[in-house]
């Protein structure tokens, strides 16, 4: 399994007049947690786009157990179980001190920048197999 973790501050713009986190803007984090675990592997997504591949958002999915408020300081897991073939899929935590407010996942496909669906490049590939120890 490959894992990453993030560090969030709940920015008073990102609450409610209740200072409850609006729903929405767990997507932010999730994506910073994203990036964040494709800079670890040393494959930043910025040189991925200048290669080449995109990696859109297709599906995704969250489920609030517990809300967030304003000035909380939150843990973003992103976690990847399994190596991508044609879609990549990551699956998202968001604890308060140990407490699970929040879980969710995104699907994504490879896509070249003329909007066709592409298999991941094989040195995209090589480097999510050797992070899975499934080499």
């Amino acid at each position: 399994m490959l894992e990453t973790q993030i560090e969030v501050r709940v920015r008073y713009a990102e609450t409610d007049q209740m200072r409850v986190v609006y729903h929405a803007n767990y997507l932010p984090w999730f994506e910073q947690a994203r990036v964040h675990m494709l800079d670890e592997l040393g494959f930043p997504y910025a040189r991925m786009e200048a290669e080449g591949s995109m990696l859109p958002v297709i599906h995704c999915e969250l489920d609030y157990h517990r809300p967030a408020m304003f000035d909380d300081r939150l843990t973003v897991t992103a976690t990847v179980e399994k190596i991508p073939k044609l879609k990549l899929e990551i699956c998202y935590r968001v604890e308060r001190d140990d407490v699970l407010l929040t879980t969710g996942s995104t699907t994504h496909v490879f896509m070249s920048p003329d909007g066709k669906m592409m298999r991941p490049p094989k040195h995209i590939l090589e480097i999510f197999k050797q992070a899975l120890g499934q080499e």
